[in-house]
């Protein structure tokens, strides 16, 4: 019966123990009442970081912008190309340029804004990929070995040379380890050997070097000191009431199938450095992005400052015409009527404007930007303040003079010079070293262990002389015992260990760095075939940008010379206001 009521009471308790489990409940707060809605509001505060740091003085003593209302320039800033080279160069920190041509990249600033510090270029980067580091370090089992390394390297997961060089540094181990031991035992009284209540002191002391070398053979010297101390009846049991045992051991581990040879085992320092030369390459890429920028931005405001002179003449001479046309319709003379002086003036306005777009650019997202949005555009670029007082002017003026390139030699250069495709290149032998440690997995790993070990045992540790007492005689020395040689110890070991049955993870990774290896071969060939046409496109270019700016040489003396004319015939009124304004229209 008693056992029946004490069943049915647990059966009761879990049920209800599950059902009030089951129940949400509000959780209670000591003077609280329930309302957290604070508790959101501090929450989802915006906090500012605890950080300052000066600003640079272009930041902090930056003029106000240059504009059509305030164009008050206090002095001109004349320089020639080699000089916004250099000063973009010393200011470049952080690489101001991104991929793509100029005319798609659009705002550098915006573009600059948005980008993360994992996203820009800057000087430190070769510096930061050559010092990155493991964050686990090496690693080493209780005894002091260093742990051979698992699974294939992958460049990705590759480190600094340093870091990837340190695995071949030798480690040092110890541990120490104390016990006292106070506890009954189940024998009896009339044993001698086994006391009732056992009492000991035990300690450990382990000190060992481990390093791997570039065969992949681990050699460790190790050295363990161990004091031992009970009450077991001496006589019966022990020689001594207590005894030191020092040990001084070589142990020896070589792999023999999987991760053996110098080929294998320098593969990760291998990619390391390919790692560090293709964050040169890159460096390299941003660097002369960033000149062809700062150039481009040089020639640009150059044409603008072209761009603003031309504008000029036609707004000056548009002003001469109507002048004239206004003057007529004073007087009443023939071409004064009043629809040759309103047209004359739109064509003034016209050619204001045109000042104006000319100076200050347009507002549409991608027009030109004008003189001053040049101007400032090439600030940006060589890391100065978009305004400090002074306007930059271009004194270079290029080359007038045609230059011819072979085909064949500007292409070979190209292709040896281009660092996209060294870069490229790299990522292919990266590819190839990558293949040789996944093939070198599909091997057993075999590894052979070797020790030889020295023993010594007495009464005590050490002393400063020898006295020549053996163990286990009271008074002898472990240390003299162990240098004396009369123990030595060896041991031989056979680790293997096939991999998994059918393979099927390594042939997997063989198969996938295969592929990205052909990959990556395929990607430099279109490289060199885009690089091909890049250069094709730049020739082209440069031939017909030739023929084009004599063309236009010649339009532009037609032109000049229709206007004379057209301002003769219209001053003698032989011909209409239409005339002379379409031809200062073409001019312009």
């Amino acid at each position: 019966m008693t056992r029946q009521l004490t069943t049915h009471l647990a059966l009761m308790l879990t049920l209800l123990s599950l059902v009030t489990g089951c129940h949400p409940t509000q959780p209670f707060y000591l003077q609280e009442d329930g309302d957290l809605s604070h508790y959101l509001d501090t929450a989802q505060q915006i906090e500012q970081p605890d950080y300052d740091q000066a600003s640079l003085d272009e930041v902090v003593q930056s003029h106000s912008p240059f504009m059509l209302s305030n164009f008050e320039i206090d002095e001109t800033w004349d320089l020639s190309l080699e000089e916004c080279v250099s000063i973009a160069l010393q200011n470049s920190k952080i690489i101001r340029t991104v991929g793509g041509t100029q005319q798609l990249r659009g705002n550098f600033a915006a573009t600059i804004m948005s980008t993360t510090s994992e996203g820009s270029t800057s000087v430190y980067d070769p510096a930061i990929v050559e010092s990155t580091t493991n964050p686990t370090g090496q690693v080493v089992d209780s005894q002091g070995n260093r742990v051979q390394q698992r699974g294939a390297a992958r460049a990705n997961q590759t480190v600094g040379v340093e870091d990837a060089l340190a695995e071949f540094d030798a480690q040092f181990f110890s541990a120490f380890n104390y016990s006292q031991t106070d506890r009954p035992r189940n024998t009896s009284n009339q044993n001698p050997f086994n006391p009732l209540i056992f009492q000991a002191t035990d300690a450990n002391f382990l000190a060992a070097v481990s390093k791997r070398t570039a065969t992949g053979s681990i050699f460790t010297f190790r050295g363990t000191t161990a004091y031992s101390r009970n009450n077991i009846p001496i006589g019966l049991g022990r020689a001594l009431p207590s005894d030191w045992t020092q040990t001084i051991e070589a142990e020896w581990t070589q792999p023999l199938l999987r991760n053996r040879g110098t080929q294998v085992n320098r593969i990760p320092v291998i990619l390391a450095r390919t790692n560090a030369d293709i964050s040169l390459a890159d460096f390299e890429t941003s660097v002369r992005n960033l000149v062809l920028d700062v150039e481009n931005a040089y020639w640009d405001l150059h044409t603008s400052y072209r761009s603003l002179e031309t504008a000029k003449t036609g707004r000056d001479s548009a002003q001469v015409t109507w002048k004239n046309t206004y003057l007529k319709s004073e007087a009443g003379a023939t071409g004064g009527d009043a629809q040759a002086e309103a047209q004359s003036r739109e064509q003034y306005y016209f050619f204001r404007a045109a000042v104006q777009t000319a100076l200050a650019g347009s507002n549409v997202q991608g027009q030109d930007p004008g003189l001053l949005g040049r101007e400032r555009q090439l600030r940006f670029l060589m890391g100065l303040a978009p305004s400090d007082g002074r306007l930059i002017r271009p004194i270079d003026e290029p080359t007038m003079a045609p230059v011819e390139f072979q085909w064949h030699d500007v292409q070979g250069e190209a292709l040896f010079r281009s660092p996209e495709l060294r870069r490229q290149k790299w990522r292919i032998k990266q590819r190839e070293l990558e293949l040789i440690s996944a093939r070198n997995q599909l091997l057993p790993e075999l590894n052979v262990s070797g020790v030889y070990r020295f023993v010594g045992v007495g009464d005590e540790l050490i002393a400063a002389e020898r006295n020549g007492i053996i163990f286990p005689n009271p008074g002898s020395r472990a240390w003299e015992v162990l240098t004396g040689g009369d123990f030595q110890e060896a041991g031989l070991r056979v680790d293997f260990t096939p991999p998994a049955f059918g393979a099927r993870r390594e042939l997997a990774r063989v198969r996938n760095v295969q592929l990205s290896m052909v990959r990556e071969q395929a990607l430099l060939e279109d490289k060199e075939l885009a690089l091909t046409h890049q250069l094709s496109d730049a020739l082209v270019g440069l031939d017909s940008h030739y023929h084009l700016v004599q063309t236009h040489f010649q339009r532009w003396i037609a032109s000049t010379k229709e206007v004379n004319a057209a301002e003769l015939l219209v001053d003698r009124g032989k011909a209409p206001i239409d005339i002379l304004l379409d031809a200062q229209r073409r001019r312009a």
